[in-house]
């Protein structure tokens, strides 16, 4: 079960994303709150074997992701799926930009590991540089959507210039409301939800490469 939470305010920092779940912590002044809220509903999560994540951006708001299990009785249990295959893989050269260190050390991973040549980069202005010393040819450019520098349409259309055949396939933890209005959700666009696993990557890359959407 997910439950999802988003707002359209300040947003936050990697300094304070990396403190919000220990007690005590508030960035507000003195007597305006006890900086216990967020560790407690971290420490309900963990209590219920689920998980919390967070994606914030300064300027761009909030979102708040918590993932429950979905406690079953024996009269609703669905019968056992047969497990999902692996996705087939490939060797194109894909450009990967993401600012959130694991997620891109992780995906870089996944992507690999498929067979795929992969350059990452941690920043848009950084994946620009990337794209115009690159020798080859990029087959596709799977970048998050709200950054710091711009968003990924904008680079999309930035490194298009100087890779026109290339696809490209969007990736945000926000939800569908915060993204809208980056164009990233308009029909025929490629976009996968975070966090996703290493088969609904591998299926979505596929997709963006073998299809007529450029």
């Amino acid at each position: 079960m997910l439950l999802a939470v988003s707002d359209n305010g300040c947003g936050m920092d990697a300094e304070i994303l990396n403190e919000i779940f220990e007690p005590f912590f508030t960035t507000k002044e003195s007597g305006r709150g006890t900086g216990l809220g967020l560790s407690t509903v971290y420490g309900i999560v963990k209590q219920n074997n689920g998980f919390i994540n967070v994606y914030s951006e300064p300027g761009q708001g909030t979102t708040f992701k918590i993932y429950l299990s979905r406690h079953k009785t024996r009269a609703d249990e669905a019968p056992k799926k047969e497990k999902e295959p692996p996705a087939e893989g490939g060797n194109e050269t894909i450009l990967l930009v993401e600012d959130e260190p694991a997620i891109l050390e992780m995906t870089t991973i996944m992507l690999e590991s498929m067979g795929y040549q992969v350059r990452p980069s941690s920043t848009p202005n950084e994946a620009i540089r990337l794209a115009e010393v690159h020798a080859g040819e990029i087959h596709l450019l799977v970048t998050d959507v709200v950054m710091p520098e711009m968003n990924g349409r904008d680079l999309a259309s930035r490194i298009r210039s100087i890779h026109p055949n290339m696809k490209c396939l969007f990736m945000s933890g926000y939800t569908a409301n915060v993204i809208a209005h980056h164009g990233v959700l308009d029909e025929g666009v490629n976009f996968i939800p975070k966090p996703f696993s290493m088969e609904k990557l591998g299926i979505k890359v596929r997709e963006a490469l073998d299809g007529d959407e450029a």
